[in-house]
């Protein structure tokens, strides 16, 4: 438990911040090394991109990221499967907890927070920007989710959704 949160805490303080561009492989490269062997971070393989600033918050072993998978600055992740080559653009959440807000005596806050049920993101899948996943919810091989849009509910595979909540306006063929 205590090395959990001292590897964490170098991640977050150091290797997160690591800069990254198309001419400075480098930082991606230790970056991944970090999270493949000191964090453990499933199938998390050296044809990843993993950006500047990405979060994971519930705990490392509780996320998978699959191979030629690019995930773009400061996303933030709970308890997540990724599948293999994944596009997730900036400031993407996928989530897999919540409050819990069924008493109304209660202040929300005081409620604690429901089990992890996480996300899972099949392969071949674009996630556009500003994306919100909501816990529990599958977005289907092939898939493309629109920027800004909020998923509440699974994505069949080869669908185009967009909006709040997101809906499936187009498959594709």
């Amino acid at each position: 438990m205590i090395y959990n949160r001292i590897t964490l805490t170098i991640y977050y303080l150091l290797i997160s911040k690591l800069p990254n561009s198309r001419y400075l492989k480098v930082t991606n490269k230790i970056r991944l090394w970090y999270l493949k062997n000191i964090l453990k971070v499933l199938n998390c393989s050296a044809d990843c991109i993993i950006e500047e600033g990405v979060y994971i918050s519930t705990g490392i072993d509780k996320v998978s990221i699959g191979h030629h998978t690019h995930i773009n600055e400061n996303v933030f992740i709970q308890a997540a499967k990724i599948g293999n080559y994944v596009l997730i653009a900036p400031n993407v959440c996928l989530l897999s907890n919540s409050h819990v807000t069924s008493r109304i005596d209660i202040p929300m806050m005081l409620q604690g927070m429901t089990s992890n049920d996480p996300v899972i993101v099949e392969d071949d899948v674009w996630i556009g920007r500003n994306v919100v996943v909501m816990p529990g919810c599958k977005i289907g091989t092939g898939s493309i989710i629109g920027a800004g849009a909020i998923v509440t509910k699974n994505i069949p595979p080869f669908s185009i959704a967009v909006g709040v909540p997101a809906k499936v306006i187009k498959k594709r063929k």
